[in-house]
Parts: C-alpha cells; sequence; structure tokens
C-alpha cells in the first residue's frame, strides 16, 4: 500500500510540475509598448587603463 502512496505522489509532483511549464502565461507586467532609445552611441573607442 506504502508503494502505491510514493507512486501517486510521484506523479501528481510531475504532473503538476507539467501543468505549470505549459499553462498561460500570469505576468502582470504594465502594457508599456515599445520604449524608444534616447541615448547616444559612444563615438570614440574607450581605452582600458591598466
Amino acid at each position: 500500500m506504502n508503494l502505491f502512496k510514493v507512486i501517486g505522489q510521484a506523479i501528481q509532483f510531475l504532473t503538476e510540475g507539467a501543468s505549470e511549464i505549459f499553462s498561460p502565461d500570469r505576468d502582470e507586467y504594465p502594457k508599456t509598448g515599445v520604449q524608444p532609445y534616447e541615448g547616444d552611441p559612444l563615438s570614440e573607442r574607450v581605452e582600458s587603463t591598466k
């Protein structure tokens, strides 16, 4: 009887993990859209000081 309980718990563990992986996202990030880049690219190569 104990063996069946362990097997049942293992199957439940695996199915809960699979359902978490394949379920739709539940992220609640704000819908901000595309943000423009306002920075300027580096015009000169910066040499590292050793």
